[in-house]
């Protein structure tokens, strides 16, 4: 057999070897990029934020038990509209993630839309395997929220989602504190010193015990203490009955 012939016939049986291997390679791609969409989107598709999927009926509406696992909101909470509104959308959310992103929108028009009778409580979750640059950024979101007040922070939240890529690098946080009026050299101390990294674990960690495991993840919560899951990050039109529902009961 000549050394051509040798290599024709090596490459013949290398052939399904590598095929295979492909494969395999393809379908590991396919769960790791499932895995982050679930994790980013909210896990929408495996009802977010409820630790048993099962027990949730089809207008997400939640059980005593799966409510009393949602931290109370209290004055350590960021709320934008009124504290004496009749229902709270508490939304668990991370700066890096582009689902937040786009979602942070749609909490503007629902204030609008209902104006005193709706408020937005903002909690910390970052994905740090995930998004490495979201847990410094929600630190820099508290400092400035030390330093510059609770309209601080929301335009703050709202500038860092305007421009993922651009605001939260070093010099785009410091950029975005100084833009909503806080002075930097406080801000640059305040973050050095990692003042509120306590305070992002344990909204982190709030959220994990209401079964939060991707993000936005949102709970409407009304007066009466009944709940409701909003999975991922829906448009308006998917949230407003849900809504609707919590102002009337």
């Amino acid at each position: 057999m000549s050394e051509e012939e040798k290599k024709d016939n090596v490459f013949e049986r290398l052939t399904p070897v590598l095929l295979f291997g492909v494969v395999i390679l393809a379908f590991v791609v396919g769960i790791l990029w499932q895995k982050v969409s679930n994790l980013e989107g909210g896990g929408e598709g495996n009802t977010a934020g409820v630790v048993d999927e099962a027990a949730v009926p089809s207008d997400g509406k939640l059980t005593e038990d799966q409510v009393a696992l949602i931290p109370e909101i209290t004055d350590q909470d960021h709320i934008d509209g009124s504290r004496d509104a009749k229902v709270f959308l508490i939304e668990y959310s991370d700066l890096q993630c582009p689902y937040c992103s786009s979602f942070h929108p749609t909490t503007q028009e629902i204030l609008d839309m209902y104006g005193n009778d709706v408020a937005i409580v903002y909690r910390h979750f970052p994905l740090d395997t995930l998004h490495p640059r979201a847990r410094i950024a929600a630190e820099a979101s508290e400092c400035v929220a030390d330093l510059g007040g609770n309209d601080a922070f929301w335009n703050f939240i709202t500038e860092v989602f305007a421009n993922q890529e651009e605001n939260l690098t070093d010099e785009g946080l410091l950029a975005v504190a100084g833009n909503v009026g806080v002075n930097t050299n406080d801000f640059t101390a305040c973050l050095d010193e990692g003042k509120f990294a306590d305070r992002i674990e344990s909204d982190y960690q709030g959220g994990l015990t209401a079964g939060v495991n991707g993000t936005p993840a949102n709970f409407i919560i009304n007066q009466n203490g009944e709940a409701w899951l909003i999975p991922g990050a829906l448009p308006l039109e998917s949230i407003t009955p849900t809504i609707d529902q919590a102002l009337g009961s």
